[in-house]
């Protein structure tokens, strides 16, 4: 089993960056992989909550949601939250808020990190 860290910059909806990047969590999941997503720069934007992006189109909190009941861990970084006006009260249940040193314990320990 290998063991995935993720780093995610993009918005949802802004590219398909973020997209890929769940996509490919899931998929490594799915395969018995370890997948830790970290939410960076405008990538905190995927973990608020009640996202209802217009029909046709991915929501990807929902995609995130399904990935945290799947045993996924995701983390966001506080200082960029913050700097977007994003508040705890407004995180996915699941996601937590964190340090860039949790990071660097995270892609210390990973087998694999990939930024998206």
């Amino acid at each position: 089993m290998t063991t995935f860290t993720l780093i995610i910059y993009d918005a949802p909806m802004a590219k398909e960056r973020a997209l890929t990047a769940l996509r490919f969590a899931w998929t490594a999941d799915l395969e018995g992989h370890k997948v830790q997503i970290w939410l960076f720069e405008n990538g905190v934007y995927l973990a608020k909550k009640n996202q209802k992006p217009a029909q046709g189109l991915t929501n990807y909190g929902q995609m995130l949601e399904e990935l945290i009941k799947a045993g996924v861990e995701v983390k966001a970084c506080i200082v960029c939250a913050e700097a977007r006006g994003v508040t705890v009260t407004e995180l996915i249940d699941g996601v937590k808020f964190a340090t860039i040193h949790e990071l660097i314990e995270w892609t210390a320990s990973s087998d694999k990190t990939i930024s998206f």
